[in-house]
C-alpha cells in the first residue's frame, strides 16, 4: 500500500521512467524488490537487469515527477465531494467515495488481472474501495463480475438490450464491468446501477481511459459520480491524463481481465468491443453475443462472434446459467419487469406506458427490421396523421425508437 509520500514517489518515478513499462518494472520488482531498492541500485547492477539505456534512465529524475507527486498526494488525501447532480443513488446517507492508489505489491489489487499478460503497474480507484476484495473471488468461488461491451452508437433496441442485461445481472449478484462511454457502455453502466442489490458491493466498475480526475465522454459526468457511490472507477493512467485516442483500446483488456465472462451487445466488425471479445478469449474467459438482424452494421461483429463459437445469448437467464457451474446463492436470478427498470432507472423516470390501442394497432406491423413509414402505412393502411400519432406515443412509451433515416424499430425487453 501506498502509505508515505516517499513511497509514492518511488512508485511514481518508476512509472514515468523512460523505456521502462509494465514488463520491464515487474522484472526490477523481482530482482530487486520496491522501487525504493531499484533507486539504490548501482547502473552496474541495473543493468544485469536492463540495457544501459535505460539503466540511465533509472538514474536520471523524470522532470514530470515532482509536479504529478504533488498531485497525486493531495487528491488522494482529499476527501472526494459527494455531489448529487440529477443521480441519487438508493441510499446517501453514510456514503464515502474514497480514492486508492493500488500498486503490483498491494494485498488490494485485483487477482485476476495479476493473471493477465499485462497487469499495470498501478491502479488508480475511487468509489467504494472498501470493496475491492469483491473483484478478486477467492478459488472455487463463484464468478462476480461480468464485462458488458459494445457499440458507441447502437441502435436503440441495442442500447434496451444492454440496460435489461445489466439490470437483471446485478440483481443476480454479478458486477458489471463496462469503460464509461457513449453508447452500449452507458446503457450497462445505468441497467447495472438500477438493479443492483445488497448481496453485491459493487453494481458496476467502470474502467477509463483517462486519468480519474477527469471524466471522458463529459457527457456522463453524472453517471460517473453515480457509480463511484455504488461502484468503483477505476484507471491505470496517472492524473491529468487527457483522453488519448489510444488509451482506450489498450484499457479494454482490463475491461476483460477483472471480468469472468465478457457479453458484446452490439458490435460493427472492427468494433473495439471486438477487442475486449478477443482478449477474453485470450484469457480462458467465455464470451456472449446477442445476436441482431443481418441488415444492421452494429450486429455484424456479434454475428461474426457467433461463428467463431461465442454463445448465442437472448436473456440474462443463458448467461447465469452458463456460469452457474460455481453455485452461489447471490447467483438466483430474480425476475425483473419493465416497469422495475423504468421507475428504478432515474433517466427513465419520464417513460409513460401507452395505451393497449396504441401499442396492439402498430406492433403488428413492426418487426424489429428498422421499417419506414411509408412501408409501415402500406402494411397499416393507417392514415398517415393516425400512424405518426400512434408512432410518438409508442416512442414516449418506450416501446418504439426512432433511427436515422426516418426508419422506425420495435424495441422489447428480455
Amino acid at each position: 500500500m501506498v502509505s508515505t509520500r516517499e513511497s509514492l514517489q518511488a512508485w511514481l518515478r518508476l512509472s514515468l521512467t523512460a523505456g521502462v513499462g509494465n514488463k520491464t518494472a515487474r522484472a526490477l520488482l523481482q530482482g530487486f524488490g520496491l522501487p525504493e531498492r531499484i533507486f539504490q541500485q548501482s547502473p552496474a547492477k541495473l543493468q544485469t537487469l536492463v540495457s544501459p539505456a535505460i539503466s540511465q534512465q533509472l538514474c536520471t529524475l523524470p522532470a514530470e515527477l515532482e509536479a504529478l507527486l504533488d498531485v497525486t498526494w493531495e487528491w488522494l488525501n482529499t476527501p472526494a465531494p459527494l455531489r448529487m447532480a440529477s443521480y441519487k443513488p438508493r441510499q446517501t446517507e453514510g456514503v464515502v467515495i474514497g480514492k486508492r492508489l493500488l500498486t503490483l505489491a498491494d494485498p488490494d489489487y485485483p487477482q485476476s488481472l495479476m493473471l493477465t499478460p499485462d497487469p499495470p503497474l498501478m491502479l488508480y480507484a475511487m468509489g467504494q474501495t472498501q470493496h475491492l476484495h469483491w473483484l478478486s473471488p477467492p478459488p472455487l468461488q463463484a464468478p462476480r463480475a461480468l464485462a458488458i461491451v459494445g457499440s458507441r452508437n447502437p441502435t436503440p433496441q441495442g442500447s434496451l438490450n444492454a440496460q435489461d442485461f445489466a439490470h437483471s445481472l446485478s440483481q443476480a449478484g454479478l458486477t458489471v464491468i463496462s469503460g464509461l462511454a457513449l453508447g452500449i457502455d452507458t446503457a450497462a453502466h445505468k441497467g447495472a446501477l438500477a438493479g443492483g442489490t445488497l448481496a453485491n458491493p459493487l453494481h458496476t466498475v467502470a474502467v477509463v481511459g483517462t486519468g480519474l480526475d477527469r471524466v471522458y465522454p463529459h457527457q456522463n459526468h453524472a453517471l460517473a459520480q453515480h457509480i463511484a457511490q455504488q461502484g468503483l472507477l477505476l484507471s491505470e493512467y496517472p492524473l491529468n491524463t487527457p483522453a488519448v485516442m489510444a488509451n482506450f483500446p489498450k484499457r479494454n483488456r482490463l475491461i476483460a481481465g477483472l471480468s469472468q465472462g465478457c457479453l458484446v451487445v452490439e458490435a460493427a466488425l472492427r468494433s473495439g468491443s471486438l477487442i475486449t471479445a478477443k482478449q477474453a478469449v485470450d484469457m480462458g474467459k467465455e464470451v456472449f453475443a446477442i445476436p441482431g438482424s443481418i441488415h444492421t452494421t452494429v450486429a455484424k461483429g456479434c454475428h461474426d462472434l457467433i461463428k467463431q463459437g461465442a454463445k448465442l445469448v437472448d436473456s440474462a437467464h443463458d448467461i447465469l446459467e452458463e456460469m452457474k457451474d460455481l453455485p452461489s446463492p447471490r447467483m438466483a436470478l430474480k425476475k425483473s419487469s419493465p416497469s422495475d427498470i423504468a421507475t428504478s432507472a432515474t433517466d427513465n423516470k419520464d417513460r409513460r406506458h401507452s395505451s393497449p390501442s396504441h401499442a396492439q394497432g402498430i406492433a403488428a406491423h413492426l418487426g424489429h427490421v428498422p421499417v419506414g413509414l411509408d412501408e409501415l402505412q402500406r402494411r397499416s393502411g393507417l392514415p398517415t396523421s393516425q400512424l405518426q400519432a400512434e408512432l410518438f406515443q409508442m416512442e414516449l412509451a418506450g416501446t418504439l425508437g426512432r433511427l436515422p433515416g426516418g426508419l422506425y424499430q420495435q424495441l422489447t425487453r428480455k
